[in-house]
């Protein structure tokens, strides 16, 4: 029995074209997603004139009051209300709800007090962090390069606290919550938008509270200041949702190994951001070298992720 070639009427099925839009769109998304978190510290910059805590107070509240419109549209509620039923879920939540809180806290600060830099240290980080604990919790085991790019970037931050002589606390604290983040919301069975809506309700009282007990002093920033000042934090529930929303569109369209490269857009920016635009302290030696070693770092991890994820699904190791 003979096989015929394929014809060109084959190759040319509805599925290749439908699977590369598919691709583009996902690119798309992720590209505003991390644009949108790259150019982030321009937004703290504009407010910085409020206090930290009323920034991330209104954050919360407007953030919540987005995410429920996004519900509502969805009609999603049933999923929120199915985490909040689950007691384990809703244990999990509380924690990343915490690690979150904290994370925006510092992260405001840093942009504020002109830490730009730190924090686009703590996000490239971050990935490396995120496999270290996953060795260290979930008993990962980690491959070669892996292995390697943890102790360049490991080089790197040494050797930039011993040039500066200053720990990078603040790079540290960032990729830490956020990697602990990471893997506590890898354990709560809800989707990006459920989770993020669980966590900023569980904030709200605490942030209505903080706004309430501000107002009544006559120290509340919103409604005192100025028109554009108002209409900044009030838009505070969109900057910080829509690309969350985003990420999870890009996420269901692309391998996680695309992903893992177009992410770097977010730090880099912070970068940028840092160095032309804030004017931030800059030690060309000290901080060239110890990027350089961090940058190798995730050249050598994504290379990585992208040769292992094409491998064939049998020959890969259960982890």
């Amino acid at each position: 029995m003979t096989t015929r070639p394929p014809a060109l009427t084959d190759l040319a099925s509805p599925a290749a074209p439908a699977s590369a839009a598919r691709t583009r769109a996902g690119v798309a998304y992720a590209v505003a997603a991390y644009g949108l978190w790259g150019v982030f510290p321009l937004y703290f910059k504009a407010v910085a004139h409020v206090d930290i805590w009323e920034v991330v107070a209104h954050r919360v509240v407007w953030s919540l009051a987005f995410l429920a419109l996004v519900l509502a549209f969805r009609r999603a509620w049933p999923q929120v209300r199915a985490a909040l039923r689950s007691r384990r879920g809703l244990l999990t939540l509380s924690a990343t709800t915490v690690l979150i809180a904290g994370n925006w806290t510092v992260f405001v600060w840093a942009i504020t007090n002109r830490y730009t830099l730190h924090a686009s240290l703590g996000y490239y980080v971050n990935p490396l962090v995120n496999v270290l604990l996953g060795y260290i919790v979930l008993r990962e085991r980690l491959r070669r390069l892996q292995l390697v790019s943890v102790g360049l970037a490991a080089i790197g931050v040494g050797y930039l606290t011993m040039a500066l002589g200053q720990f990078p606390t603040i790079a540290l604290f960032l990729a830490l919550t956020f990697g602990l983040y990471g893997l506590l919301r890898k354990t709560a069975p809800v989707d990006a938008l459920v989770g993020l809506t669980v966590e900023t309700a569980l904030l709200t009282p605490f942030a209505l509270g903080l706004l309430i007990t501000r107002g009544l002093a006559g120290t509340l920033a919103l409604g005192h200041v100025s028109r554009g000042t108002d209409l900044l934090l009030a838009s505070a529930g969109i900057v910080t949702a829509l690309p969350l929303l985003w990420f999870a569109q890009a996420a269901r369209r692309l391998r996680l190994a695309t992903m893992g490269f177009i992410q770097y857009l977010a730090p880099t920016g912070h970068f940028l951001l840092a160095v032309f635009a804030f004017r931030e302290r800059f030690d060309p030696r000290a901080h060239l070298i110890a990027f350089g070693f961090i940058w190798t770092a995730l050249a050598l991890y994504s290379i990585e992720a992208a040769l292992w994820t094409r491998r064939p699904a049998e020959v890969v190791p259960p982890e």
